[in-house]
């Protein structure tokens, strides 16, 4: 008998009337439509989650390697030379090394600090920009999604009310069908948003440790460059080198 019910049970869940299949069926276009933004918005919340996160590792594995061998090297275009191309870092270095270089090109006197400055804010900018690229589409998933399943709910009900008004009589067989839909339409847009916020606030705290890390490094590059390579942090070795010049 055991092995009868158990043989029964797969049967039955196949046979499922209410399930998400059928749903889509009975929801007609609509629902099928709210599913497929859903599924969409899902996929690309994934996509960028693991793209921005492989993307703030890298950074972040080049900061470690910066802070523990960049400034033993005798200037900065030797430690740059070092670095990864396409480096946030070495673009930190090659932005400040150019600017250094143009400012005695300029007609009209502009201090060198805060020349070197506005260049090095600049170019932290553009990474920090670079960085948080796609995080607006998760925030927007995440606002969002749950009204798209709530569309899908309302017309689930309304389906509902519609069959409960021809049949003249509330029976369960003939509003289970559509109160299922909007159930699960509900479900969905609430299983689309919570990984796309959950993921915003996760990527959004890790660019502001990296921000914080290229600001930090910025400050040094500057200090660096308006001193003639007097002044750099200290690290391991560097207290038996003699200051470089800078370049």
């Amino acid at each position: 008998m055991l092995t009868t019910i158990l043989a029964a049970a797969p049967a039955a869940a196949t046979d499922n009337p209410y399930g998400l299949q059928q749903a889509l069926q009975e929801g007609g276009l609509i629902a099928q439509t709210v599913f497929a933004i859903l599924v969409l918005m899902s996929v690309g919340t994934f996509y960028i989650l693991f793209t921005k996160m492989f993307e703030q590792q890298k950074v972040m594995g080049q900061g470690k390697r910066v802070r523990s061998t960049f400034w033993n090297s005798n200037s900065l275009n030797e430690a740059a030379a070092k670095l990864e191309k396409n480096s946030a870092y070495k673009q930190i270095v090659d932005d400040g090394l150019a600017a250094q270089g143009q400012h005695s090109k300029l007609t009209d006197p502009v201090e060198a600090h805060d020349w070197l400055h506005n260049s090095l804010a600049r170019s932290e900018a553009a990474i920090n920009t670079k960085l948080g690229s796609g995080l607006a589409f998760l925030a927007t998933v995440g606002s969002v999604s749950p009204f798209i399943g709530l569309f899908g709910t309302v017309v689930g009900i309304y389906r509902a009310l519609i069959k409960i008004g021809a049949s003249g009589q509330a029976s369960i067989d003939a509003v289970a069908g559509p109160v299922g839909e909007a159930l699960i339409m509900t479900a969905l847009g609430l299983v689309v948003a919570v990984p796309a916020v959950l993921a915003f606030n996760w990527l959004q705290s890790r660019n502001k440790s990296i921000a914080a890390e290229l600001s930090a490094f910025s400050t040094d590059v500057l200090g660096y460059l308006a001193s003639s390579g007097a002044v750099r942090p200290a690290t391991r070795g560097a207290a038996s080198k003699a200051p470089a010049k800078a370049g």
